[in-house]
């Protein structure tokens, strides 16, 4: 399903923006664009998508900067006296004053730091609220298209039922028809067989047992139910409509061939092509 949410939080002096976009795929997939200084982070976004999403392939666009525009560098005191120090104990070592210049200072890492700079948990902090407020709205988005999509697939639902509801009414008067069939070819043949000959008899008892569909047609309301069911369903339905796609397709194909009779495959023809489109609605819905 697609869908398009954005987030932004302030937290401690800085600013994050995230954009979630979401296109249309069977599994799920997450793409995740962050600072190269913040890739450790890749994870937690991609784990926190995925806790909502189960369909799709969503792109994270993540972007995190300085909220009140400073630009001073940050000094580490505590560095900065420890590295002085080492100067003077090797002074000492060696019996003869050693003073650190300027840019020895500036040289060492980890008395200056980065005004940009900021580790993963303090990253975390803000990125995480804005993460959540794109989420909120790629779900809200997603949920309206789902309406939509529920209402579109409960009415061609409904057009398949009615294919299925024309195979019931005409199941009955199937092994009738093959009698008269039957009987013809016998009299087209110049053999007069009486219709009450047990050879006869046995012959469309056996027919009537081949094209007997009860089970499938019962299948069939059971996996209608089960489908509408799934549209009304609070928990994500998607995987549960394309198995029950195809388990529909399977009992039309058995109706198909047990039935042997025009009037019957043409419905079943008709059934399956509004059954390929919903399957390929359904595999779209979250």
């Amino acid at each position: 399903m697609t869908g398009f949410g954005r987030g932004a939080a302030s937290v401690e002096g800085w600013h994050a923006v995230v954009e979630l976009s979401a296109v249309n795929r069977k599994q799920a997939e997450v793409v995740v664009q962050l600072p190269k200084e913040l890739a450790e982070l890749e994870s937690r976004v991609r784990h926190t998508v995925l806790g909502v999403v189960s369909r799709g392939r969503v792109q994270a666009s993540v972007r995190l900067e300085r909220g009140d525009g400073g630009t001073a560098m940050r000094v580490h005191a505590n560095a900065a006296r420890a590295f002085d120090a080492a100067f003077q104990d090797l002074g000492r070592a060696l019996g003869r004053t050693i003073e650190p210049a300027a840019a020895d200072f500036l040289r060492q890492p980890g008395i200056f730091a980065d005004p940009d700079a900021v580790d993963a948990d303090a990253a975390w902090r803000v990125i995480g609220p804005a993460l959540e407020q794109a989420l909120a709205a790629l779900v809200a988005m997603r949920e309206a298209e789902g309406a939509h999509l529920g209402a579109d697939l409960a009415a061609r639902l409904t057009a398949v039922e009615s294919l299925a509801h024309r195979i019931t009414a005409d199941a009955p008067a199937r092994p009738a028809r093959q009698r008269e069939a039957l009987l013809k070819r016998l009299r087209d043949a110049g053999l007069g067989i009486d219709p009450a000959d047990d050879r006869v008899l046995k012959e469309l008892a056996l027919f009537a047992d081949r094209c007997d569909i009860s089970e499938e047609l019962t299948r069939l309301d059971s996996h209608f139910a089960k489908f509408r069911g799934c549209l009304d369903a609070a928990e994500p339905p998607g995987r549960t409509l394309d198995f029950l796609c195809q388990e529909l397709f399977r009992e039309f194909n058995t109706i198909a061939s047990k039935a042997n009779d025009a009037g019957m495959t043409h419905a079943v023809v008709e059934a399956k092509t509004l059954l390929e489109t919903i399957r390929e609605q359904a595999q779209n819905v979250e």
